[in-house]
């Protein structure tokens, strides 16, 4: 046979396989790089030059003296081999005669748990590595936690560097009772243990002799036979619309990437949320067209009818279609070094919808280490939370566990455009289906004809002491002697009634102001002129509070002054209880206040009385009274 047939006998043999995608993880030093990289090599996947390479590497760098430091196969950042620990997720693949597998490498430290929840989030299995000198400690609680909510079913406890307690059955033996101990935690399926050490190769590949006591799986045993997390083969059909695909003026298709379950020309679908139904006529593959098609596949239908399909639409089956819902309960990975609020307005994308999701609740925090459920109003870099989220219109979804595809989503940070966190659905809340928008006769117009004016909100902000409330009042002074009607939401007045209930943290702000923009747009609704005088330090909710509005309505006031104007000012005294550490949270000093970019108006208090601010605002809205 000639070498160019070997090499079409291999590929052929090796598409056949299938594929398991498998985590490790553990504290830093059980020898997870370590591990992996002892499986590349005893399965032959490293070539003569990475291997020459790697014995001049470990010579210089290694942590093995004259042998070869494996862990310089996967850690690949020049910050992780100087270090000796995993930063990144490493990816790896490697294979035998019975299955193809990709390993992700994920980083010990707890700093970095957002990276191994991107390594966790496509795997079937886990190995999750103890140092049998060290037993279980609180990383080991942190993983397997993460594991288990990620969806991951089958895990194999790796107690490694058995040689250092020299492969004592004790001593494994108390390991595994310690975790087994964890198990009501976790939904694992299987927890299979295995003694081994990584660095001399014992029970990884080959059955070890120091470990005669031991009767189970080598490692590359177990994951060469443990089940995959199958393609959602027979699940519902379920296609997300990534693009309308309209070459020419003949046809129209609809491309994605089945997620779940199969299809064939003549099927019945139903395309959500609209609910609209229609029968599949062709399925296209590149130039080619398919009988039938199922999950994992990427592929164009079209329809026997034009129908309204954008992209964020998902087609399911007809006669098993799943939900839709724009309020759900969900657990919630935070991934951002900047806190995450209750109030606060993310982009939500899911499969290939994107839509505007409001944490409406934080509901508890989870303790990884002891398992608790902590109270809180706020999210931080690493937290795992059950939370309740708002959208601004339906999706079609279906929870995490019984099709990840349709349940996974990330909230996006709409200013920095930033991913802050990942999200599994666990649910959709009952109020979603129970509360609907009550019909009204006498709509926004007619208010607006009996006022002689349409309403609109005038956003002042800016720091305390800047002059907001001032200029507010002498604006509305002038507005309501021309026959306006208008009403001022100040800040302090406020916080005597509707808002009492908030302090001064950063999450107590997001809510003062969420609560403040949803009284605004009734009183706009209402056909009033209202002026708002909040310090709203945060961009993030001066756009959530725009966004409420129709085009026009919303009209943004920086009161421009500069914090030492401000203190000097300092009518009230707070920058004086501030400065003393008496006031904490006080905006300009150690809480920040961020800027309006494009402001609508700019007002710089220094270039005149607020009388003549108010003139000037007063000549610029050109706001008119209709007879």
């Amino acid at each position: 046979m000639s070498l160019h047939s070997q090499i079409d006998a291999y590929l052929e043999s090796q598409a056949g396989l299938e594929t398991l995608r498998f985590i490790t993880c553990g504290s830093v030093d059980d020898g997870k790089s370590t591990l992996i990289g002892r499986m590349l090599y005893e399965s032959q996947m490293i070539l003569d030059d990475q291997l020459s390479e790697l014995e001049r590497t470990s010579s210089k760098i290694g942590t093995q003296g004259d042998a070869i430091d494996f862990a310089l196969l996967v850690d690949g950042l020049s910050a992780e081999r100087e270090q000796g620990i995993t930063i990144d997720v490493a990816y790896r693949y490697f294979a035998t005669d019975q299955r193809k597998f990709i390993v992700a490498d994920t980083p010990g430290h707890e700093q970095y748990t957002r990276n191994m929840v991107t390594g966790a989030s496509t795997a079937d299995a886990a190995v999750i590595l103890v140092d049998a000198r060290k037993g279980v400690l609180e990383q080991t609680r942190r993983h397997s936690f993460i594991a288990s909510l990620m969806g991951i079913r089958h895990v194999v406890l790796a107690i490694n560097k058995m040689d250092l307690v020299d492969f004592d059955e004790t001593v494994f033996n108390g390991i595994v009772a310690e975790y087994e101990a964890l198990f009501e935690h976790f939904a694992f399926d299987t927890v299979t243990p295995v003694p081994l050490s990584a660095l001399d190769g014992d029970n990884v590949v080959v059955r070890s002799a120091r470990t005669p006591w031991y009767h189970g799986p080598t490692l590359l045993g177990f994951l060469g036979a443990v089940d995959t997390r199958k393609a959602l083969v027979d699940h519902g059909f379920r296609m997300p619309v990534q693009w309308v695909n309209r070459p020419n003026l003949d046809f129209r298709g609809y491309a994605g990437t089945i997620v779940a379950g199969r299809i064939a020309p003549g099927d019945a679908i139903r395309i959500l949320p609209s609910g609209e139904t229609a029968t599949v006529e062709n399925i296209v593959f590149g130039e080619t067209e398919l009988a039938t098609a199922q999950a994992d596949q990427a592929v164009t239908l079209t329809l026997d009818r034009n129908v309204d399909i954008s992209r964020g639409d998902v087609l399911v089956a007809a006669k098993d279609p799943c939900e839709t819902s724009d309020q759900f309960e969900a657990r919630l990975v935070w991934m951002a070094r900047e806190s995450g609020f209750h109030g606060r307005t993310y982009l939500m994308k899911m499969a290939t919808a994107t839509a505007n999701a409001t944490i409406s609740e934080i509901r508890h925090t989870f303790n990884v280490n002891t398992f608790e459920e902590m109270m809180g109003r706020s999210l931080e870099l690493n937290d795992i939370s059950v939370v309740k989220l708002a959208l601004d219109r339906p999706l079609a979804f279906e929870t995490y566990t019984d099709c990840p595809p349709m349940g996974a989503f990330v909230l996006i940070d709409r200013q920095s455009h930033q991913t802050v966190a990942a999200g599994m659905i666990d649910f959709a809340l009952r109020r979603a289906d129970n509360v609907h928008r009550q019909a009204v006769s006498v709509d926004k117009k007619a208010r607006a004809r009996l006022s002689g004016h349409p309403g609109r909100v005038l956003w002042f902000t800016g720091l305390s002491g800047s002059g907001k409330s001032t200029i507010a009042n002498a604006l509305e002074k002038k507005l309501h002697a021309k026959g306006f009607r208008t009403y001022i939401l100040d800040g302090d007045n406020v916080r005597l009634g509707l808002n009492r209930d908030l302090g001064f943290t950063d999450a107590d702000r997001v809510e003062n102001i969420r609560r403040i923009a949803e009284v605004a747009k009734l009183m706009v609704d209402a056909g009033l002129i209202v002026m708002t005088a909040f310090i709203s330090p945060f961009r993030a909710e001066r756009q959530m509070a725009r966004e409420m509005f129709d085009e026009g309505e919303f009209v943004e006031i920086f009161v421009d002054t500069p914090l030492e104007v401000a203190e000097e000012r300092d009518p009230k005294g707070l920058y004086r209880k501030a400065r003393r550490g008496e006031l904490p949270n006080f905006t300009g000093i150690d809480s920040p206040y961020e800027a309006p970019e494009s402001p609508e108006f700019r007002l710089e208090t220094e270039e005149g009385s607020s009388d003549k601010l108010a003139e000037r605002l007063l000549m610029e809205l050109n706001l008119q009274i209709k007879d």
